[in-house]
């Protein structure tokens, strides 16, 4: 992609700052993003608002599942009761469907996702209750080891078309029109 996927733009904000201000919704109490490569250039050139807590991940080359665990120890030390996972190439997702996510919870939902059309999409949220699954999934599983382990864990909510767009190439940009 040319640099940082957090960099990438989409309108006036960097896919970063997109996705914290998505994540900024009644019922979070904070947003936690986990950088790992090009960790200072990202967290100063993102453009993210005061308040947001950035965690480096220096085994960020161990794949997803290490920046999952970075934040996961960030939400245990601020007493959190639910996190939720959204990857930063995944701009397009709506308010809405994080409301969605954020009610399942809140309601008794051990994991949340969302889905459209038939896929599973982001950002899907997990209950303290879960964490130690997370903290045991292999790291070439990650937590989609953890779903397919325990679906009856799983609550469904109904998704926007935006939670399963992953921009991921060049193509992706064109294709969802970001570029």
């Amino acid at each position: 992609m040319g640099g940082p996927k957090a960099l990438l733009r989409i309108g006036p904000s960097s896919f970063l700052a997109r996705a914290v201000e998505l994540l900024s919704r009644p019922g979070v109490e904070g947003v936690i993003a986990v950088l790992g490569h090009e960790f200072s250039r990202v967290a100063a050139e993102a453009g993210l608002s005061p308040g947001v807590a950035l965690v480096e991940n220096p085994a960020y080359r161990e794949g997803m599942l290490s920046s999952v665990l970075c934040g996961l120890d960030e939400a245990e030390r601020r007493g959190a009761d639910a996190l939720l996972l959204h990857p930063v190439d995944h701009p397009l997702v709506s308010p809405t469907t994080v409301d969605l996510v954020v009610t399942a919870l809140v309601e008794g939902a051990l994991v949340a996702v969302p889905s459209h059309e038939g896929r599973r999409g982001h950002p899907a949220g997990f209950a303290r209750s879960t964490w130690p699954a997370l903290r045991a999934a292999s790291p070439g599983r990650g937590a989609r080891g953890v779903l397919a382990d325990r679906p009856e864990w799983v609550v469904h909510v109904p998704g926007d078309a935006g939670c399963t767009a992953g921009i991921d190439t060049p193509d992706d940009l064109l294709r969802f029109g970001v570029a």
